[in-house]
């Protein structure tokens, strides 16, 4: 490809991007990335890096009064929300040096502004700066959805919530998914009023149903308002500076900010994929196949800007599989079966394979296995809180098929569980395995 200015072109440089051209350029590979924002993409920047330095902050909240019943003497705390939001936006400066770090360190050379495909093998830049490369990779991720109605401009999405210059009094979060369940506990434990709204009635779709019940009566409990069956009619301002909400099904709220987080769109504008050829689905989607490859062959596409799972960890492992089968001359995809996933709320969940109800539209018989218990740190703290574990399994086999949990560090122990699911264990390499006790994670080796 001497023909090339270089081997690869690879517009963004989010963690997928980030791996895909290191991995290429270690395999011999001349690469360029593009990144208009910062290196590092939505995982470091604006997303689940600062956001889970938030969830440990809000969980301090809990640990302090916790402290008192075991006997520590906890003078009244005051929370200062700059210092914390300061600290977390110094570490994400840290972590975009140290990938930037990383891709100069392999010999990618970086371009700090837009790119778009201006020709079959040809980017141009954002300063008119044209370049050309034999392979051109897309890795421009996803951004939060806004829905449009009269006033939706005075609200916020997750981006922002990292530069708040104060905690609002009263939000309202729009969404029921990860983020919105993630920033409803971290804005209550900081303090503030939540009310989380949703147009249908079920939270977390995708995860088991008992998990989606217990979080919902926990959250309740703890004090998060859920409006449910709600869809936006406006937003307006008040003289004060509040919003006023006007929904659907339920009378009008006044809060002092609101937050959208009704779900991603992946960022495809302006790159060019109309005329280069590049198909997309009816989501805006890049389309692709097995090993990434877009309708153009020259032309690949990872991450969340594609149209398979938005998770973080499954686009490093597309980056990775891209690069070593264009470059490293080993054929590679990705398997997305059994990927584990957690919601970093208040208690957390975590989940792998398949949940009850797929299990029973699967497999027809199935047994499931149940532990509903109160950890022991919430029974000395006088907290009600109880964690709630389950095996699903294939009855013909044994065989594990999903393991689902909501308690404290259930995604800790998930990962681990992941591995066994994966391998295709059964319930009775469970029971066989001895128990490490007191701890929460044993549950796993002794349901019953």
């Amino acid at each position: 490809m001497a023909e090339y200015d270089y081997d690869l072109f690879t517009i963004g440089a989010g963690s997928g991007g980030v791996r895909a051209s290191r991995v290429a350029a270690a395999h011999g590979a001349r690469v360029a990335v593009a990144e208009e924002y910062r290196v590092g993409g939505t995982c470091v920047i604006r997303g689940c890096v600062p956001k889970k330095m938030l969830v440990y902050g809000a969980h301090f909240a809990e640990d302090l009064e916790d402290a008192r019943h075991f006997g520590w003497d906890i003078p009244e705390c005051r929370f200062d929300w700059v210092k914390l939001r300061d600290n977390v936006l110094g570490d994400v400066d840290r972590l975009n040096g140290l990938y930037t770090q990383t891709l100069e360190n392999h010999g990618v050379e970086i371009f700090h502004e837009r790119a778009t495909i201006t020709g079959p093998h040809e980017i141009t830049l954002s300063s008119g700066e044209r370049k050309t490369a034999g392979y051109i990779l897309v890795a421009t991720g996803a951004r939060p959805h806004v829905p449009s109605f009269p006033g939706h401009e005075l609200g916020i999405t997750s981006n922002e919530a990292f530069h708040l210059d104060a905690i609002p009094r009263r939000v309202l979060i729009a969404g029921a998914g990860y983020i919105a369940n993630e920033f409803a506990g971290i804005f209550h434990e900081f303090g503030a009023r939540v009310t989380l709204m949703n147009r249908s009635d079920q939270l977390l779709r995708g995860y088991d149903e008992a998990l989606r019940d217990r979080l919902l009566q926990i959250s309740i409990a703890k004090g998060i308002d859920f409006r449910f069956q709600a869809a936006f009619e406006k937003i307006e301002k008040n003289r004060d500076g509040s919003l006023t909400v006007f929904m659907t099904n339920h009378d009008p709220l006044e809060v002092d900010c609101v937050m959208f987080a009704t779900g991603r769109v992946p960022n495809i504008e302006g790159l060019g994929l109309d005329a280069a050829g590049v198909a997309v689905n009816e989501g805006n989607a890049i389309v692709v196949d097995a090993y990434s490859k877009t309708s153009v062959d020259h032309i690949y596409a990872i991450g969340d800007v594609t149209d398979r799972v938005q998770l973080t960890p499954v686009a490093i492992r597309e980056g990775q599989a891209f690069a070593d089968t264009v470059f490293g001359g080993k054929p590679a995809t990705v398997d997305y079966s059994c990927i584990p996933s957690a919601v970093f709320s208040h208690p957390p969940i975590a989940g792998v394979g398949l949940t009850e109800a797929q299990a029973r539209n699967q497999l027809g018989a199935i047994e499931v296995y149940t532990s509903d218990f109160r950890p022991m740190k919430n029974v000395v703290a006088h907290r009600n809180e109880r964690a709630l574990y389950k095996m699903v399994c294939d009855a013909a086999t044994g065989r594990v098929v999903g393991i689902h949990m909501i308690g404290p560090d259930a995604p800790e122990i998930m990962q681990v569980a992941a591995v066994a699911v994966k391998a295709g264990l059964t319930k009775a390499d469970f029971d066989a395995t001895v128990a490490i006790h007191p701890t929460m994670s044993e549950e796993l080796v002794l349901m019953k």
